[in-house]
């Protein structure tokens, strides 16, 4: 960089000296001789023009300030270490009295008794919400850990009690046996502007208190990353640095209030490469009050399956459905006793809004449903063959009443053990179903893994009520007592629950 400079700069005096030639040349031929060189001397002047003077002039009050959001946000965010006991090996060895009858040396190279174990530890970060130690950070920060541990901005260590999580929306709510901790308040994510710095406050690589600047991106992003079926995600996109470690620690605007907790890195080699994601305050403020009042998230559901009306969308179906333009979201199903249904929506309406707030993708339809409560109101604006329409609809809740859920109603999937998808049209073709619910993966310690129930088998019956999707699954509420369903090579299997 020095050599282009002192190249350029070389060229310039040559250029200026030539210049000063051709000027004495011009001179001696206009006037036949050569003239004295005249010198002019000039007196600096503020008033002068100066370099640069084309430039906006500097307003400190004008251009963000980080520091202050830094250096006070930093206080209250944490790392948190979550620890998980593994089964590793085999089975250790112990005295069999059948072998020693049979004199079989020493359990006769057979493995028993209970498994070896070891910890595994994993880090990640968290955020101080409340004076008396309540701290958010995400599901998969702390998912299936055995012991908690907190290390504050300060040094200080305590361990965490599991208040509650959502999978859902991948956050999860922890505490702390503590008083008068530094706190980051909730700031207003709704009220974010593309192109605003925020700043991204964590422990990557276990490196605590490590703050990265950068600006919002994108609002209301869906990745599809958090693995469960009824996911909410409406990311903010920034291009803030995030790393493994961050997970669970603060997104703030430049006010140091929080606006997002740091979840989700796009990347092709898992570290950062240009783009991280935050689920937005919105969403962690309501489901942190819902498992601070209640223990459970309270999910509210308006039961209708749609898909975006995009360009993608008119060119495959709109000469079909008579739909010229994009923007809407088509209903392509009705859920049957769901809360849309009640208030009069039918497959084929095209909604416009919800609460009037126009909805032309499913992150902005998520999220704004994802606020709400069993039993809350909201409009929605919609188009039936073209004619305006509204309702107001009364939400429900997973098993399709409008109270709040309790501790006792858990979920079916988390009963059952195991992740579920809608058995696709072709597998049901095969085995001459009308639908039902794939397992797709199994927690050991579930009712699923306790009862031999292995990956792939169609569930169609539960409690001799057919399952025919995971919407279906998922509004069953009573004690399970049969599993009807069929393993993909045919095999028809009924197992009774014996608890």
């Amino acid at each position: 960089m020095r050599k282009t400079a002192f190249i350029v700069l070389g060229t310039a005096v040559v250029a200026a000296v030539a210049g000063g030639l051709s000027a004495i040349g011009v001179s001696k031929y206009l006037q036949g001789s050569v003239a004295e060189p005249i010198v002019t001397t000039t007196a600096w002047s503020d008033a002068m023009p100066t370099a640069g003077n084309h430039f906006t002039a500097y307003e400190a009050d004008q251009y963000p300030d980080l520091t202050y959001a830094a250096e006070n946000a930093v206080k209250a965010v944490v790392n948190i270490e979550a620890i998980r006991e593994v089964a590793v090996g085999g089975r250790s060895y112990g005295f069999d009295p059948f072998y020693e009858f049979f004199g079989i040396p020493y359990g006769g190279g057979r493995s028993y008794g209970e498994p070896q174990t070891r910890e595994q530890r994993a880090g990640g970060s968290g955020v101080i919400i409340s004076e008396d130690g309540y701290i958010v950070t995400n599901n998969h920060v702390i998912e299936e850990a055995t012991k908690l541990k907190v290390k504050l901005n300060d040094g200080r260590t305590f361990d965490a009690e599991l208040i509650g999580t959502d999978p859902t929306t991948d956050v999860a709510l922890i505490k702390v046996d503590a008083k008068d901790l530094p706190t980051i308040p909730f700031g207003n994510s709704d009220a974010l502007r593309l192109g605003e710095w925020v700043l991204a406050i964590g422990s990557p690589f276990d490196l605590q208190s490590t703050i990265t600047a950068g600006i919002v991106s994108a609002k209301a992003r869906q990745l599809g990353v958090i693995p469960d079926e009824l996911r909410v995600e409406s990311f903010i996109q920034t291009d803030a640095a995030v790393n493994p470690g961050n997970s669970g620690g603060a997104l703030v605007n430049t006010r140091g209030e929080l606006v997002g907790i740091n979840t989700v890195i796009k990347s092709s080699t898992g570290s950062y490469i240009g783009y991280s994601f935050a689920v937005p305050e919105t969403i962690v403020r309501k489901v942190v009050v819902d498992l601070k009042e209640y223990g459970v998230v309270q999910r509210a559901m308006l039961g209708v399956r749609y898909r975006v009306i995009d360009d993608q969308f008119i060119e495959e179906l709109g000469e079909e459905l008579d739909i010229k333009k994009p923007g809407g979201l088509y209903v392509n199903e009705v859920v049957e006793g769901s809360a849309a249904e009640e208030a009069g929506l039918r497959k084929g309406d095209i909604i416009t809004a919800i609460d009037g707030v126009k909805t032309n993708d499913a992150s902005s339809l998520m999220e704004k449903i994802a606020r709400h409560r069993p039993g809350d109101k909201v409009a929605i604006d919609y188009l039936r063959n073209g004619t305006k329409k509204e309702a107001v609809v009364v939400l429900r809740n997973k098993v399709g009443k409008s109270e709040p859920v309790t501790r006792e109603m858990k979920d079916f999937a988390e009963i059952l053990g195991g992740k579920f998808a809608d058995a696709s049209k072709a597998l049901c073709d095969e085995l001459e179903i009308r639908g039902g619910v794939q397992v797709v993966s199994i927690k050991k310690d579930g009712l699923l893994g306790r009862s031999g129930i292995r990956e792939g088998f169609v569930i169609t019956y539960i409690n001799d009520r057919p399952v025919t999707s995971v919407s279906a699954l998922q509004r069953m509420s009573e004690r399970i007592q049969t599993i009807d369903g069929i393993y993909p090579n045919g095999k028809a299997v009924r197992y009774v629950i014996v608890e």
